[in-house]
């Protein structure tokens, strides 16, 4: 009988490889948003402000579309032009803001958070400066967990869900090289 090779993801060398040098022209590129969608803006705007901490940005509608689209992102309030075109453009060159969009009547559908069969989005990560104390808040405040942080071989991180069930990984930087090593 043949020996089945073990499966594995590629080394750091083979990585290296296959990724090359960045063209010149996308310098100034930068990851600006990840969008998902939801049911209840209410809901998952508490959720993202009041359990997350993050700030709303900005709120877009598109009533010739029926949807709306809510910029949160880690921001100082203060910051945040109150002129409405600098507004904008400051709002859409912030790094890694979230984008919830709500398609108006979809109150009632149910999304696919890519993590049951077929899989593919995961999560979105956010950094805490220590995930037991933010893990404790958020079982004093009812969020569910999908995984805390002693669960599983991957001690000291954990995953929660927003209203919509999408997964959201709580890590904190200085714990990460015990995980990943």
């Amino acid at each position: 009988m043949a020996k089945v090779p073990e499966v594995c993801g590629l080394s750091n060398e083979e990585a290296a490889a296959a990724c090359g040098e960045p063209d010149a022209s996308t310098k100034d590129f930068v990851l600006q948003q990840t969008m998902l969608r939801i049911k209840d803006p209410k809901k998952s705007l508490a959720f993202y402000t009041q359990v997350l901490g993050m700030t709303f940005l900005h709120k877009y509608d598109f009533p010739s579309m029926k949807f709306s689209l809510y910029f949160l992102g880690y921001e100082d309030k203060k910051d945040i032009p109150t002129d409405e075109k600098e507004a904008t453009a400051w709002m859409f060159s912030r790094k890694a803001t979230i984008e919830l969009t709500h398609n108006w009547g979809s109150e009632e559908k149910c999304y696919h958070n890519g993590n049951s069969d077929p899989r593919g989005f995961g999560h979105i990560g956010i950094a805490v400066p220590d995930v037991y104390t933010a893990c404790k808040r958020f079982e004093e405040l009812g969020v569910t967990f999908v995984k805390k942080p002693d669960d599983g071989k991957m001690k000291g991180l954990a995953f929660i869900q927003d209203p919509d069930g999408y997964w959201i990984e709580i890590l904190s930087p200085n714990n990460m090289l015990d995980i990943v090593s």
